[in-house]
This record gives C-alpha cells, sequence and structure tokens, in this order.
C-alpha cells in the first residue's frame, strides 16, 4: 500500500513519523502516525496500537503521553490512528463534538450516509494492521492494543472481539459499556441505527460473556474524572470480567482526571503491561 511521509522526527535515539494514505475501508485519506525505536534497525519488533478518545488525533498521544520514552526503552514500535474519517463532508458530520468527525467510535457503521465512510473497526483492525506490515519492521504477531475513553472502549472490544490477532489490552478511562452511557447510545444509535442488539457487538461488557480472551486486561481509571458516573462506569467491566473469569486490574487513580496528563503519568507502566505478554 502506498504511504506517504508527511513527517518525522528524532526522538529518543528513534523516528516519530506521520503519514498519510488513501483508505479504502474509510473512502478518503487518512493519517497515522508511527513511532519506530532505535531497535527497528536490527529486526521485526513487538507493535502496539493506540486508540485515542472524542475529538482527539493521532496528534494527542503522540505530542502528550510521553509514549516514546518508553517505547524506545523496551523496543516497541507505536502506531496511532486518526480517530475518524476526515473531509468527508457528510450532513451534521461536525455538528457535535461527540458525534461524525473526531468520534468514529471504533465501529463499522451500517446506517447510510455514515456506512459510506464510518468504518473503523474494519479500518484498525484489517486496513491498518495491512498498512504498517507492508511498511514497517513490525512483528504481526505481537501486536498489542490499548486506547483512551472512546479510544479505550475500541481498544477492549477489539481485544475481546480478535483474541487471535492481539496478545495484550489496556486502557485508560475507557467507556466501558457504551450501550449504557449518553456518549454510547448516541453515537451506536448514529453509526448502527435504534436496534439495540446490533449494538451489543460493540460493548465491552456484553462481549466478555462470549470472547476467548484471557490474558490479564488492565485498567486506570481517574477518581476525578467528570465523566466517571455518567460515562464510564468501570464498575460495569469489573463486574463482567469478574462473571467471565477474565484476569482484569481496575486501578482507580486518586485525584486524576480525563486528561492527557492522567495518561503521562501512567503511560510507562502500561507499556510495561503489553512488554510483558508480548515479549514473555
Amino acid at each position: 500500500m502506498a504511504l506517504e511521509t508527511l513527517k518525522q522526527h528524532r526522538m529518543h535515539g528513534g523516528t516519530q513519523g506521520v503519514y498519510a494514505h488513501d483508505a479504502n475501508e474509510t473512502a478518503c485519506r487518512m493519517e497515522v502516525a508511527v513511532y519506530l525505536p532505535p531497535q527497528a534497525q536490527e529486526g521485526p519488533l513487538p507493535v502496539l496500537y493506540w486508540l485515542s478518545g472524542l475529538t482527539c488525533t493521532w496528534a494527542n498521544m503522540t505530542e502528550k503521553a510521553g509514549a516514546q520514552r518508553y517505547a524506545a526503552e523496551h523496543g516497541v514500535i507505536l502506531v496511532a490512528p486518526d480517530t475518524s474519517p476526515r473531509g468527508v463532508s457528510l450532513p451534521g458530520d461536525d455538528d457535535t463534538y461527540d458525534f461524525g468527525s473526531g468520534a468514529g467510535f471504533y465501529v463499522d457503521s451500517t446506517v447510510a450516509p455514515w456506512s459510506n465512510h464510518y468504518r473503523m473497526y474494519s479500518y484498525v483492525t484489517k486496513e491498518l494492521p495491512a498498512l504498517i506490515n507492508d511498511n514497517f519492521p513490525v512483528d504481526p504477531t505481537r501486536a498489542g492494543i490499548f486506547g483512551h475513553s472512546m479510544g479505550g472502549h475500541g481498544a477492549l472490544t477489539i481485544a475481546f472481539k480478535n483474541p487471535d490477532h492481539y496478545k495484550s489490552v489496556s486502557a485508560f478511562a475507557p467507556i466501558s459499556s457504551p450501550t449504557r452511557c449518553p456518549w454510547g447510545e448516541k453515537a451506536l444509535t448514529g453509526y448502527l441505527g435504534e436496534d439495540r442488539e446490533r449494538w451489543k457487538d460493540y460493548d465491552a461488557t456484553l462481549l466478555a460473556a462470549t470472547t476467548r480472551w484471557r490474558s490479564p486486561v488492565l485498567v486506570d481509571q481517574g477518581t476525578a474524572d467528570d465523566f466517571l458516573e455518567g460515562q464510564l462506569k468501570p464498575e460495569l467491566l469489573k463486574e463482567a470480567c469478574e462473571t467471565a473469569s477474565i484476569p482484569l486490574t481496575l486501578r482507580m487513580q486518586d485525584g486524576y482526571d480525563h486528561s492527557y496528563y492522567f495518561m503521562a503519568s501512567f503511560i510507562g507502566e502500561h507499556i510495561q503491561h503489553h512488554v510483558r505478554l508480548l515479549k514473555g
């Protein structure tokens, strides 16, 4: 697949790049950030996919989390795609922050006109890995996925639905049960329609009952997060994982909010969590 280099920066002995390509799943031009640690010169490395939250792009993780330092230390490649199609000019695409542009929710829409472009689930799980595998020295048998908020929801659901493709997963402040919160109900109605049965395929708390995923899951949640009770509901994820015997470590971090200051504080521990599973 053709990949255009937009910019590259030397960082921690490696290279932070931003690239663009014409995506088939979203039928538009997509951008993705890739960090190659210095060990990438020596051969294939494990790869971690980061999914960002509402209103975000690849830049939030790349410029704010400080993850490259730990990726360089442990020898893992970081991949951060965008959160939605861009520039597709659908009616209402930019009207609100929690639906449309910047809010793809990592689902494959089945409702027109969104279904023509908003196929972020297939983009992240199929097209993007193929692109990365073709252009960078990754070991596709050692892939992990993590994310924040909407991206935490995406990481958990994608891992639970694809236990043969990912070996590790973690999340910061994930939308644990989008079928039972305002953000999720709005997005799933818009992208999938009114039939709530279709929604179940994108809810980690419901997927827990049927998934074959049994690797340790790490979730960090700040106690000062403004969205904790109304939107995120980690207690539902904890209950679902306990019932399904999925080993979840849920850490309630005192005083931390929903911002990237929170992510920057614990991103190193999350990368260590992935490295143990990808290299163990």
